[in-house]
């Protein structure tokens, strides 16, 4: 362990004071002055700083911190307000299960964008692609608006209760800079819209070819955009690590709540005579509903194996943790 005292620090150029900045473990007897170059000199090179204190003379490091941290019980007024956090029970503890909550709040909100954006994109794309080449539009304005009605109040907020991924507090600090549209994210947005087109398009093409109607097409093709929403879900729960384990199979009770309510939901859209009625939709047999299930099954192991391949490749910052 190195330690380093305030003595020494005073005897130090700057080139000495920024090496032992970066390399001591323990600062002792150390002044003001000496706590705001000490965070100063480790800003300069490039870390993010926490800084803890309670005294009027801790004021001036709390604010340049990147975190001011002060004591709520025994800490002044003045390092209160330079700080960015006020510990109520002064216990250091506590900073630790901020970071790791903070983290998976920024992780959840990252997953619900993830899923968000893909899966609109993909109905947008299939819409766009129709209306392009001329074709009968393959979902009706109230069956999309059905799709969004159920699965952006159901699924997209079970993604809001996800638990913590595994070694969420080995990661080194996100930049501050950095946004919630990562370059993978929008990588994403492209390949899985893309990947819904396809889907959607080879559940039309097949009922057309077993001469379905309209309306059947049309609640496959709703049916196919659902599950894929559903299956993808899965691989956005676990943003950095390999979706298919057995803690993503049992999920969470608001992921379990979320999938009972679509799955319900749809059960009503495809067979109960006054939801036809209004929706449009027509029954599916069983065994083209087990076809629409493999779909969705096999978009999981494509991003599966997608994933699998970018982190091999070292393509993206999220797939390197």
């Amino acid at each position: 362990m190195v330690v380093v005292t305030g003595a020494e620090l005073d005897a130090m150029d700057d080139a000495e004071f920024a090496a032992a900045a970066d390399q001591a473990q323990v600062f002792a007897r150390t002044s003001p002055e000496h706590k705001l170059r000490i965070v100063q000199a480790l800003q300069a090179a490039e870390h993010v700083v926490a800084m803890t204190g309670d005294g009027v003379n801790d004021a001036p490091a709390l604010k340049q911190a990147d975190v001011g941290v002060a004591m709520g019980r025994r800490g002044t007024e003045a390092a209160k307000e330079a700080a960015e956090i006020v510990l109520l029970d002064d216990d250091f503890a506590s900073i630790v299960a901020a970071v790791h909550e903070g983290r998976v709040v920024h992780d959840n909100i990252r997953k619900v964008i993830a899923w968000t954006l893909p899966t609109n994109g993909g109905l947008v794309l299939v819409a766009a692609a129709a209306i392009a080449a001329g074709l009968t539009m393959p979902m009706s304005p109230l069956q999309i608006l059905w799709i969004n009605l159920v699965t952006a109040g159901s699924l997209g907020l079970a993604l809001a209760f996800e638990p913590a991924e595994d070694g969420v507090m080995d990661r080194p600090p996100r930049p501050a800079e950095k946004g919630l549209l990562s370059p993978f994210t929008l990588w994403r947005l492209g390949a899985v819209s893309v990947l819904f087109l396809a889907g959607a398009v080879a559940v039309l093409a097949y009922a057309s070819g077993r001469g379905y109607g309209i309306e059947t097409a049309r609640t496959m093709a709703v049916n196919a955009i659902v599950v894929m929403q559903i299956f993808y879900l899965f691989n956005v729960r676990y943003l950095h690590t390999a979706s298919m384990n057995w803690r993503a199979v049992r999920g969470t009770p608001a992921l379990l709540a979320a999938l009972a309510a679509v799955a319900a939901a749809q059960f009503a859209f495809t067979y109960l005579p006054f939801m036809q009625e209004v929706f449009g939709s027509a029954p599916v047999p069983f065994w083209d509903g087990v076809g629409i299930v493999c779909v969705g099954l096999l978009l999981l192991l494509l991003l599966e194996a997608e994933k699998a391949v970018l982190r091999r490749m070292g393509r993206f910052e999220e797939l390197r943790v």
